[in-house]
């Protein structure tokens, strides 16, 4: 999204929010401190979503324990949800399993989440737990935002989410601003902000530390802005993965800016299945990233294959089109610091690498790159330097592939 229309976004919330006729506090609809404050809030809602003026729901400070809800809109006109508090999910496995969400979002427009408060979903789980009885998959989404058009979510808190933090699916013209995503560097399966078959997110000015990808980025998902973002620890900042499922939509348009990344597994990242259904990722581009002790600092995984369960040997069938990654620097904990593996069957195109500056002292030898399948466009200063032609090691890539290399 361009400033000037977020700028437009603010400026139209601020003239509705200027004009609220209505406040509902939840207490006055029953909720108390330390009890489950779902019905209170369900009415609370209700009352503003039926407003004719703008309204706003206000959780006042406190701490409140919250089973499942849902606000459903749409609503007669604009509203905000104030949470000032602290909410705790419920933590017995038998009022969670299979929720889908904590708590959800879904059509409305001119939305407002805001009011400095945390939602706490409780959730932090040893990986042995999630691996025995693949509970991770049933366990609930902190927050869940589905068809939301010109809102915003900004000052508040998602803190250890049972799975995904916060999720977007289907939203237009929708801005995350000073949000912080905060859950144990081990959590499996909590992405911070996964966002999907969406177009106009900007998620700008947050801090996100948590044990999947600060920020994923879905098939479907066109014109995203991402800048001024703290992601660490985690899996970095990622576009997929992709291709996995049937009548997945093309990713177009996205834009990582200004970002620092810390102690994260990957630093900025695409990745895509191996054996994969058809489909597109274009006009992808990384600029003004800060990388401090990150593994993987650049890479681009068209062989995506996480625990081994698929055909690796089976070229990716997304077409990855006009990607760059410019002016990224810091220290690499991985002596691979530039790792480029595009498909063998639907090549990759319009790569450029500028002004790339990493560094690594450990012990894996020279900092290097590595391609296959990819002659990337360099311009600037690159270190380590980039790809030329090299003979691939027996048995070290996929048969009819080229591999490229260069130590420094």
């Amino acid at each position: 999204m361009a400033k000037s229309n977020i700028q437009a976004l603010f400026l139209s919330l601020l003239m509705l929010s200027a004009a609220a006729a209505l406040d509902v506090d939840v207490t006055k609809h029953g909720a108390k401190q330390n009890a489950d404050i779902s019905q209170a809030l369900r009415d609370a809602w209700k009352e503003a979503c039926a407003a004719t003026t703008p309204s706003k729901v206000l959780i006042p400070q406190g701490t409140y324990q919250l089973s499942p809800v849902t606000m459903e809109g749409p609503c007669k006109a604009a509203i905000e949800l104030q949470v000032k508090g602290t909410l705790k999910a419920l933590t017995d496995p038998a009022n969670v399993k299979d929720a889908g969400s904590w708590v959800s979002f879904n059509k409305i427009e001119h939305l407002t989440v805001s009011g400095g408060g945390t939602f706490d979903g409780q959730g932090a789980v040893a990986p042995s737990e999630c691996e025995k009885d693949d509970y991770c998959k049933k366990r609930p989404i902190n927050l869940s935002f589905n068809a939301i058009t010109n809102s915003v979510v900004q000052d508040v808190t998602s803190l250890n989410s049972k799975q995904f933090h916060i999720n977007v699916i289907g939203a237009k013209n929708f801005t995350f601003q000073r949000v912080t995503v905060t859950a144990p560097e081990e959590s499996l399966n909590t992405d911070g902000i996964h966002v999907g078959r969406s177009s106009g997110v900007t998620i700008t000015d947050s801090k996100i530390g948590t044990g999947d990808d600060c920020i994923s980025i879905g098939d479907g998902t066109q014109q995203m802005e991402i800048n001024k973002i703290d992601c660490g620890p985690g899996h970095g900042i990622s576009v997929g993965s992709l291709g996995k499922y049937q009548n997945e939509q093309p990713v177009v348009g996205i834009r990582v800016r200004e970002c620092n990344i810390s102690n994260t597994s990957n630093g900025v990242r695409i990745k895509t299945w191996p054996a994969s259904y058809p489909g597109t990722a274009s006009d992808l581009h990384f600029e003004d990233i800060k990388m401090n002790n990150v593994s993987n600092p650049i890479l681009l995984d068209q062989v995506y294959c996480p625990h081994n369960q698929c055909n690796a040997k089976v070229p990716s069938r997304v077409k990855l089109d006009r990607v760059s990654f410019k002016n990224i620097r810091g220290t690499s904990a991985t002596a691979v610091a530039i790792k480029l593996a595009c498909s063998g069957g639907v090549p990759c195109e319009g790569v450029e690498l500028a002004d790339i500056s990493l560094t690594y002292t450990g012990p894996e030898g020279p900092i290097k790159s590595e391609c296959t399948n990819i002659q990337p466009k360099t311009s600037g200063k690159m270190n380590p330097p980039p790809c030329i032609a090299s003979a691939a090691p027996s048995g070290s890539a996929i048969p009819g592939r080229r591999r490229l290399s260069f130590n420094f």
